[in-house]
This record gives structure tokens, sequence and C-alpha cells, in this order.
């Protein structure tokens, strides 16, 4: 039997970085998870255990420590895109990069209107990430949000849906919408202020979930993409995927009483689970 080596690739996945920017009157906190891949001629390390072209994981983590304290001063982007220039430009053996960044967020505490200089409190389970690939001729860049934990309490139902002999879903009118949203969108072209860019951006998707009238999990999740189309030229395509975090509405009857669609039963497994990417026409 004969065999042969195709897609391959080798990286340092969770490196977790913190940093401390110290300016004269307060601290600047950030919190990154930075995953590095490459991509390249490495198949004699494979085939042969041939160690020549390999640019150890331990020194990929190193490098993202290093170069952070210089380059990690304005968006995960910003970092993510030297990091895949640094290492392109020094491995001749690499074909592309793909550099992969999470940051949990913190925001200073403030008391009595003012705002502490070092003390921070979690941003809640919402995170930004940046997605950047870099081959030896173009690079693409997309930003996103994850875990970002929505809920709606009206404005929401699900009916007119396949009725089988398996089927014991009520339609409903009125029902609790909750999901832990994920998006990531594909820029046009590289040149602007990512953090403005994404703030922008969460913001239409929140506002067109928050006022959206839902038919469906799928419904509400083509209009957040649509909405971010419309508002946000710089932006090619976006990808969403939305859990459906289900509420059902706890049995009062056999205490006697009536739900009036105000106590719910709160569950997380299993769960519904829609995704879809919306671009341009």
């Amino acid at each position: 039997m004969s065999a042969k080596l195709t897609l391959n690739s080798y990286g340092k996945n969770a490196v977790n970085l913190s940093k401390v920017i110290r300016h004269a009157d307060h601290h600047e906190f950030r919190q990154i998870t930075v995953n590095v891949s490459l991509e390249g001629n490495f198949t004699t390390a494979y085939t042969e255990g041939d160690n020549t072209k390999i640019l150890a994981t331990d020194t990929q983590k190193n490098t993202v420590y290093a170069l952070a304290k210089e380059h990690f001063t304005s968006s995960i982007e910003a970092f993510g895109i030297y990091l895949s220039d640094h290492f392109i430009a020094n491995n001749p053996q690499v074909t592309q990069v793909t550099i992969d960044i999470t940051e949990h967020g913190y925001t200073r505490m403030a008391f009595d209107g003012s705002v502490h200089a070092h003390a921070y409190i979690g941003n809640g389970p919402g995170k930004n990430t940046a997605l950047v690939v870099q081959d030896r001729e173009n690079i693409t860049v997309r930003s996103g949000v994850k875990d970002l934990l929505i809920l709606k309490t009206t404005d929401s139902g699900f009916e007119n849906f396949i009725r089988d002999e398996y089927t014991s879903l009520k339609e409903t009118a009125d029902r609790i919408l909750a999901t832990q949203c994920a998006a990531s969108w594909l820029y046009i072209s590289n040149g602007q202020d990512f953090e403005a860019c994404a703030a922008a951006i969460r913001n239409t998707l929140l506002k067109t979930f928050a006022f959206h009238k839902s038919l469906s999990v799928q419904q509400t999740l083509y209009a957040m993409g649509e909405a971010v189309l419309q508002e946000h030229s710089m932006v090619k395509e976006i990808s969403l995927q939305m859990p459906n975090k289900h509420h059902i509405p706890f049995n009062m009857e056999q205490f006697g009483l009536s739900n009036k669609n105000d106590i719910f039963i709160a569950t997380d497994e299993p769960y519904g689970l829609i995704h879809g990417t919306i671009t341009r026409g």
C-alpha cells in the first residue's frame, strides 16, 4: 500500500497573554488568547522525522509574547497582521499563516462618577475575535464576536412548521428568543479602524436582534446579517451561528395555577443550532 500526505499544518494553540499598558494616570489591561497555525513545505517532517524546516511551536509561543511588548498596542486585528507578517517573512518554507485571536474584554470600574485607575470588571461572556490568514500573495482579515448572550422576552414566535408522528413541539406566536451568538465578518479591505468598525457592527447586530419581529431564528439571523451589509460598506460577507437557548413554559396547571408566559424552564441541552452566511448579491 502506498500513502501520500496531503493537507497538513501545525502550530501553537491557546497562547494566553495579558498585557498592562501603564499610562501616566491609569493602567490599560488587555487579555487575549492567540492560536498560530503554519502551512508549508513540511512533508519530510511527517514522513521522515526531518525537523530541519520546523519552527518549534514553543518558538511560536515565545514570538507572540515578545512581539506583544512593542506591537500589541491597538486592535487585535492589527496585532494579528503583525504576527502573520513576521512568521511569513522570516520562514521561507511557510506558505500560509493563520492567526486566530480572542480577546477577553475588561472595563475599568467606576465609583461615584469617577473611573478607577487600575481596577477592572469583566465584560461578560461576549468576546471579540480576529482571524488573519496570510499567504505569499494575499491577506484576509475576519473580525467577529463569540459567546454573545442575547435574549428578548417577546416579539418572537415559531409556527407553521412540519408536523409528523414524532412532533411534540407546540406552535407559539409569543416566546422567549435567546441565543449565544457567534458572528464573523470578512472585510473588503484592511485599512480601516478595526476597533471602531467592530463596535459599530456589533451595535447593528444587537439593534437588529432587539427590534426584529422574529418568525424564526433563521429569519432573525438573516435580518441581522443583511443589516450589517446594508449599513457597513467595508464588509464583504458575514457568517452567524445562533444556538437556540430554549426557555420552555413550565406546566403550572398541575398546581392549579395558570402560566401566562411568565415561568419557564431554561435548558442548555439539547439545543437547535442555526447558522448562515450572508454575502453581497
